[in-house]
């Protein structure tokens, strides 16, 4: 399907060329005078006829009152009247009516050629538009005070009355009314028709009366005004070819109770002398506005005066209803759904949308001028979107709501001079456009593609701000409402929620109360909490962050996580599985951190650590996010704790929902952000794992999800096979301590991690029963007591213990087999010595001959196994060493590994003896404090307390 033309492009309607070229606007432009009319000081489009009704729109009570009017002055008394009171709606102007009757009856039949003349003639039914003497008084204009002429060569007048006359007659007809002039007493109906013209026919208009009622009530000249006007209609009641036109209301006043009550008085007396005329109906304001503000080919016009539209333009305005039908459910009801296609053809290249605005909402505003002032709004509207679409680039299909240029500072004035309300510049440039960083602006710059494109942000807050009325009242925009104003085919209508829900969390101005929207005068809770956030202090901010951590971290049996660590030391040094949570500020982000990391990992204290496999790292990606989240927090507390006695019912309740939801996205900042792990790898080297985008959702616990991660990588294990430990069975030991096998499960990262140091126990109990493995303890003579092997015992009844040992299966069934002919052995020669006189032992008869060697320098115990059926020499094993000694000098720094690795072998043998030589100096002095400390610690651990210094 080929793409829509942009409205701005459309050949046949294009903007008037002033719009074009962006002349500025006055707003004179739209606001006849009728008595500049008669002056010829008016704008061209109100002085020259011709002009004036190319570009009027002959609705159907235009043309029925212009219809009206022409067939009295032709003296037709039948289907008209002589006296006519105008009201007016939104969409049809009563000055521009005086003023379309003001040109027909001054031109006469030169009238006949003019655009849509001729559709009047056939409605009054004559041949001819008549000629007559056209009277005009304009309430906002005459001054009966100073009066009128006097010191331009024409008479003085002072009264409506007067200036009536002279206009129909000149100075003799102002002469009939030389006494009423000079008393101000208006005249009845025998004198009146001595100044109306005999000739001719007449038409008197009369302009904004209550203006002129409310200057000089106080002089009592309203009363005047009206038995004029009173006199005056029964009279041109009484004539054939004599017409009153009377339009009360003022465009451009604030009404008393004064004025309305004079207003409904004159209305009474009108209306039951003359006929009512409602000048426009709804469905004509669209063909009005185009007619006033766009250009279109001279041909291209209905029967009836309406403007054809161009076929491109028909198909953007199918196009709209096809998607307007698609998604009827989500519109409002108010909408003519069925009529779509209609609808869009009446009001393009405005959406419906942009007029209706104003006929729904804006006309019950005090200062809403429904004809003039919307026509200007538009004209300006109109202009900056044609410009900026060349300029900018936007193909915009249809004039809509969202595209109206609030970033226009003139355009702005003119929309919050009809709502009445001057302080709303704040908030529509705080929110919408007007500054670069507007909400609105900027959110739609940070957006995804789709939704920076349409300016969507920008759209449904300009949206909100007509539709709601800019905040003066409590009028609201609905989602359905919302929806339809931003309304194309390439829509997705899911796009307005997401918009919406982001606008929710950052205007300043934006009110919402059950899915309803309105911009307001007074700042809301989004902008109580950016004042409150910039007065957070960090230290509560890093307080608030590193509980909520150990808040997420702390739910967990089987770990007990070490937080934020910053020295070694605070890690313990044990064979126990660490989860170790580092502070917020060492961020994978921060270069050093791995190398922090490392460190800590490799070191405890001033030594080497053991166990160095046994620690696990909670490393956070960044705490960019977590102290934003935690501000915020803090800053809705703060509002909740401080100022909700100032909060409506409404903001208490927004200020809960948002406190709810500050808390819930601090917590998961915190699943966020810490999503790598750092642990010691098989290769000896730090090795970092990314958990991904996480969520509280994936596990229970922040601790669950770490850890079954690490099951799935092989790095954790929950249970261990007794073939591992034979697999991974060092060459060096015969034996091997169940300390040590468990152990070397948190200190070598070629071992898994055992999740329970106990697994080592069951993994012993499983190898036992099944001959794997066989538990085992030393006794002084080399011989295992006890000797547990393809038996069953419990986990219980193992010991981890550098005292107790495993040994494999192999060294089990060797060991068994030599203690089993070790027996033999022994039975033997006193069952010989029955039969034979012989004490000969260094030789037997035997099976098998086993001899076995056990070194301290090999740390092997293998059992030689030769099998012979001849009798064999015994071979005694050789002599074992009995004393082992070492000197030397070590540094502080591995005492700890000395203990560890050389005299932890030998702490439980009681005639293991240590001397110890401890030579400490210093630069500078070492204190008396710390001297006594030493001897009292030396002697809390029952040793000598005499120490020996350079001054003893």
């Amino acid at each position: 399907m080929a793409a829509l033309k942009p409205w701005y492009k459309i050949d046949g309607l294009t903007p008037r060329e002033d719009l074009r070229e962006g002349k500025p606007l006055d707003a004179s432009e739209f606001a006849v005078h009728l008595d500049k009319v008669r002056d010829e000081t008016a704008p061209a489009d109100y002085k020259e006829p011709e002009r004036f009704f190319d570009r009027t729109y002959l609705t159907k009570y235009l043309t029925d009152l212009a219809a009206q009017v022409v067939r009295r002055l032709s003296g037709e008394k039948t289907e008209t009247s002589a006296v006519f009171n105008l009201a007016t709606q939104f969409g049809g102007g009563k000055t521009h009516a005086l003023t379309l009757l003001y040109h027909l009856a001054k031109n006469g039949a030169a009238a006949n050629r003019w655009t849509g003349v001729q559709k009047i003639l056939q409605r009054a039914e004559i041949s001819s538009i008549p000629e007559a003497a056209v009277a005009v008084f304009v309430g906002t204009e005459f001054d009966s005070i100073q009066g009128r002429g006097g010191d331009d060569g024409t008479p003085l007048r002072k009264t409506p009355w007067g200036e009536i006359a002279y206009q129909l007659g000149g100075a003799e007809a102002l002469a009939v009314l030389a006494e009423h002039e000079a008393q101000f007493i208006e005249p009845k109906g025998d004198v009146i028709r001595k100044f109306l013209p005999k000739d001719k026919p007449c038409l008197i208009l009369m302009d904004e009366i209550i203006n002129y009622i409310s200057s000089y009530r106080r002089k009592g000249y309203n009363n005047y005004l009206y038995n004029f006007i009173q006199a005056l209609s029964e009279t041109a009641r009484s004539l054939d070819n004599v017409v009153l036109v009377v339009s009360i209301p003022a465009s451009e006043m604030e009404y008393t109770s004064d004025d309305e009550a004079d207003e409904q008085r004159f209305k009474k007396m009108l209306d039951r002398v003359g006929k009512p005329v409602i000048m426009s109906a709804e469905s004509e304001t669209s063909e009005i506005i185009r007619r006033r503000l766009f250009e279109w080919e001279p041909g291209a016009v209905t029967a009836d005066g309406r403007i054809l539209l161009p076929k491109d333009a028909i198909k953007t305005c199918n196009e709209y209803a096809d998607w307007v039908l698609e998604h009827r459910q989500q519109l409002p009801s108010w909408f003519p759904l069925d009529n779509a296609r209609e609808a869009f053809q009446a009001t393009y290249p405005f959406h419906p949308t942009v007029l209706s605005v104003f006929e729904r909402k804006w006309q019950a505003l005090p200062r809403f001028q429904r004809t003039r002032g919307v026509l200007r709004l538009l004209a300006l509207w109109v202009s900056n979107a044609y410009q900026k679409a060349y300029q900018g680039g936007h193909r915009d299909h249809l004039v809509s709501l969202g595209t109206a240029p609030l970033d226009d500072p003139q355009f702005r004035a003119a929309a919050f001079e009809q709502l009445g309300e001057t302080r709303l510049e704040g908030a529509v440039t705080t929110d919408i456009c007007g500054k670069k960083d507007s909400h609105a602006v900027r959110l739609d710059a940070e957006a995804v593609d789709i939704i920076k494109k349409t300016r969507l942000h920008r759209k449904v807050t300009t949206t909100i701000f007509f539709e709601s009325n800019g905040g003066c009242t409590r009028t609201e925009a609905t989602i359905p409402e919302i929806r339809l104003a931003v309304a194309e085919p390439s829509l997705d209508i899911g796009n307005v929620e997401t918009v919406l829900d982001t606008l929710s969390t950052d205007c300043y101005y934006l009110s919402i109360e059950k899915n309803k929207y309105r911009f307001s005068l007074s700042p809301n809770l989004n902008k109580i909490l950016a004042d409150r956030r910039a007065n957070v202090q960090s230290p509560r901010i890093n307080e608030r962050v590193k509980a909520e951590i150990q808040k997420v971290f702390a739910a967990s049996q089987e770990i007990q996580p070490i937080y934020f660590p910053e020295n070694s030391s605070a890690i313990p040094n044990r064979a126990v599985l660490t989860l170790a949570i580092l502070a917020p500020e060492h961020s994978m982000q921060d270069g050093e951190t791995v190398k922090f990391v490392e460190s800590m990992t490799r070191e405890y204290g001033t030594s080497d650590r053991t166990f160095k496999s046994a620690i696990i790292w909670a490393i956070p990606e960044s705490n960019t996010q977590l102290r934003e989240e935690a501000r915020k927090v803090l800053a809705w507390e703060d509002i909740r704790d401080e100022e909700s006695e100032r909060l409506d019912e409404s903001q208490k309740r927004q200020l809960q929902e948002n406190l709810k939801k500050a808390q819930r996205d601090l917590k998961e900042s915190v699943w966020r952000s810490y999503k790598n792990i750092a642990l010691l790898g098989k290769d000896n080297k730090i090795r970092t794992v990314d958990l991904g985008m996480i969520t509280s959702s994936m596990a229970r616990t922040m601790v669950e999800l770490i850890f079954n991660r690490l099951r799935q990588d092989g790095d954790v294990e929950d249970t261990i096979s007794p073939r591992f430990i034979v697999r991974n069975w060092s060459p060096a030991f015969t034996e091997w301590s169940t300390k040590a096998v468990r152990d070397a499960f948190f200190a070598s990262p070629r071992f898994p991690r055992l999740l329970n140091g106990d697994a080592v126990k069951e993994a012993i109990v499983r190898g036992v029963k099944d001959g794997t493995l066989a538990y085992v303890g030393k006794t002084g003579d080399a011989k295992y007591e006890p000797f547990q092997h393809q038996c069953t015992i419990i986990s219980t009844d193992i010991e981890i213990s550098d005292d107790v040992f495993i040994i494999t299966q192999e060294t089990a069934e060797a060991y068994k087999k030599a203690e089993s002919e070790s027996a033999a052995d022994t039975q033997t020669p006193s069952s010989e010595s029955n039969n034979e006189d012989s004490t000969d032992t260094s030789t037997t008869t035997v099976s098998t001959t086993t001899s076995t060697t056990n070194t301290v320098k090999d740390k092997t115990n293998p059992y030689i196994t030769d099998t012979s059926t001849e009798p064999t020499e015994i071979t005694p094993p050789p002599t074992s060493a009995k004393l082992l000694k070492w000197a030397g000098t070590i540094t502080p720094q591995k005492w700890m590994n000395f203990y560890t690795r050389v005299l932890s072998k030998f702490a439980a043998n009681k005639n293991l003896k240590l001397t110890i030589e401890v030579s400490v100096s210093v630069e500078g002095d070492i204190s008396a404090q710390k001297i006594e400390e030493t001897k009292v610690a030396l002697q809390e651990l029952g040793l000598d307390g005499d120490i020996e210094t350079d001054i003893d």
